[in-house]
């Protein structure tokens, strides 16, 4: 993180826009210093992040005080930009409606080129996007179903989709140590990941019960231990690579979309989130891997394996295809998903976290 700037005038600014009347501040230091003499017009020295500042300033002759304070980038879920951001937007929401709670008088940012915006206006935020021409991969294997043929256009798509993400995940993080037991920890508790599937699932299901899932969540802790000494191969990725966040134009041209949950983490997180799907639909069509999605599935592998030489990827993998199976076998996600699927999707993610390593040809048998 570069070093942060800021100056009197900007601050000035800033704080009247926020007043809605012309601001004259009076000093600026760290909360607890002893009151300095305000230095020139120009930039405040010694500024830094996570650190609050009083902020002493006049309003029609009325002097009045207020504390700036950011979050300190570290560990502990603050290493992104968004973590922070997420942090001073709740207080900004909740403070004022706890009686005897310090007041929030606006929520604000930097700026790229050292400014002060006001958010106190906000209640939703959004994100602007190019638009990404293409038809979502999974239509390719939703025609692959009904025909239960494999064209030439299948085996490439399969194939440069491996390439690509073998060629994302050639980028190591050394120091990532911190980032990879953060993703390894939030593939357990994350709301998006195993623990907020498992407890969407409803009471009462005739095919899975709160013993099975209590079960997951436990091997599963299991693994995160086991996980959190491989940092080692804490890897650039995507984060959500599935059929459904790809788009095909002609012949192998495509983009990605919905990159989720940070840069850093590992690798057998997108290649459990695109293989699955080929075993998913494979079991609609075939009740298992078979045919056409078995050809797409084993390619898959195949080129990541012979591109990367990443042959520990099968000894992390498991708690990834579990989280991954309980979102196929979800009631939420997949109503009318037929009742047999969803038992061999159970015993496929049951089955995986009891090996030590996974083994591609024998996928038939964790289905069983």
């Amino acid at each position: 993180m570069s070093r942060p700037t800021l100056s009197y005038d900007v601050l000035e600014d800033y704080l009247s826009e926020v007043y809605g009347v012309r601001v004259e501040i009076a000093s600026f230091r760290r909360l607890g210093e002893e009151e300095e003499k305000r230095e020139a017009r120009g930039e405040i020295k010694g500024f830094g992040y996570g650190i609050p500042y009083l902020i002493e300033f006049k309003i029609n002759g009325e002097r009045r005080s207020v504390v700036l304070e950011t979050v300190r980038p570290g560990e502990f879920g603050h290493e992104h930009y968004s973590d922070r951001a997420q942090i001073i937007l709740w207080q900004y929401s909740s403070f004022n409606k706890l009686p005897k709670h310090v007041k929030a008088v606006d929520v604000g940012a930097f700026t790229r080129d050292g400014g002060l915006k006001s958010l106190g206006d906000c209640v939703e935020f959004f994100i602007l996007t190019e638009l990404a021409e293409g038809k979502p991969y999974y239509l390719d294997l939703e025609r692959i179903k009904r025909g239960k043929i494999l064209k030439t256009i299948d085996l490439d798509r399969c194939r440069v989709l491996s390439e690509y993400i073998a060629e994302i995940h050639s980028k190591r993080k050394a120091d990532g140590e911190k980032l990879y037991v953060r993703r390894v920890r939030e593939l357990i508790g994350h709301g998006e990941c195993i623990m907020g599937l498992t407890d969407s699932y409803p009471s009462g299901l005739e095919y899975v019960d709160e013993r099975f899932l209590k079960n997951v969540e436990k091997r599963c802790i299991d693994w995160r231990w086991r996980l959190k000494k491989m940092a080692h191969r804490c890897s650039q990725v995507h984060g959500d690579f599935h059929p459904w966040n790809i788009l095909f134009r002609e012949g192998i041209d495509f983009t990605v979309l919905d990159r989720s949950r940070g840069e850093w983490g590992e690798p057998a997180d997108d290649v459990a989130a695109m293989t699955i799907n080929y075993l998913f639909y494979s079991l609609q069509t075939y009740g298992e891997l078979k045919g056409p999605f078995k050809v797409l599935f084993n390619l898959f592998w195949e080129r990541y394996l012979n591109t990367t030489g990443d042959e520990e990827i099968l000894r992390v993998i498991q708690p990834f295809y579990a989280w991954r199976g309980l979102v196929i076998a979800s009631p939420v996600w997949y109503p009318t998903l037929p009742l047999d699927v969803r038992v061999k999707i159970f015993n496929f993610i049951r089955n995986v976290l009891e090996v030590d390593e996974f083994d591609i040809g024998l996928i038939n048998s964790y289905l069983e």
